[in-house]
């Protein structure tokens, strides 16, 4: 396997595990609301492809967040207890919104990894028809 197609399978990979990150990110932030809602993650590791011997990113089983639901006040809500409360979320918005700014840079990184890549594949091409 050519250098260049090691580079796009490692930022394809790459781009697929943020895609990934970032629609569990995006299910977070519009849960946020739902009541016993619990937080997703998922985990990233590095598998190393030995037909081809390179490192992928691969995404891991997602899991739920295991913090403490939050107990909100709200006696006129139809799933209060006797105490008025309720269990909430554990999702944080702002802890979402940084993940989420974090996994579109990496995004945009990966990105621009596979188009520099292609273009130098491109560059070559022409190079040796001449």
């Amino acid at each position: 396997m050519s250098e260049f197609a090691k580079s796009l399978s490692v930022s394809a990979s790459g781009l697929k595990a943020q895609a990934s990150r970032l629609r569990h990110l995006s299910e977070n932030i519009s849960n946020s609301d739902t009541p016993g809602y619990r937080r997703k993650t998922i985990p990233f590791r590095t598998e190393f492809d030995a037909d081809q011997g390179v490192a992928n990113v691969e995404v891991g089983r997602m899991s739920l967040d295991d913090r403490p639901l939050a107990r909100i006040y709200d006696p006129g809500h139809p799933m209060a207890d006797e105490t008025g409360h309720y269990e909430g979320s554990n999702v944080d918005l702002l802890i979402e919104l940084a993940d989420a700014r974090e996994a579109q840079r990496s995004y945009e990184a990966n990105l621009k990894i596979f188009e520099q890549t292609r273009q130098m594949s491109s560059s070559l091409m022409q190079l040796l028809r001449r």
